[in-house]
């Protein structure tokens, strides 16, 4: 999550700035979301990750009907970030 985490923040910092490398980052979260969903041990977090998915892909390619912020996404991280971290 920490790794999808920092995709997402290098997705904010570069929107406004080069688009296609926002457009690459939340791509290479989408993927490392997708490995994460067809992984056998998260099926007790399937439901989160799947809206998880969801709500990323409404924020950065459709209509943010879900009304996401970029301030959502730093918070709903940073704990991931902040744990892997610390364990280093």
């Amino acid at each position: 999550m920490a790794n999808i985490g920092s995709e997402i923040e290098r997705a904010i910092r570069w929107r406004d700035k080069i688009k296609q490398y926002s457009i690459n980052a939340v791509d290479r979260a989408l993927e490392l979301l997708g490995l994460t969903i067809s992984d056998s041990k998260n099926i007790k977090r399937l439901k989160e990750l799947t809206r998880l998915k969801e709500l990323l892909i409404d924020y950065f390619y459709f209509d943010n009907k879900f009304s996401s912020s970029d301030k959502l996404w730093k918070n709903y991280f940073y704990p991931f970030i902040y744990a892997a971290r610390k364990n280093k």
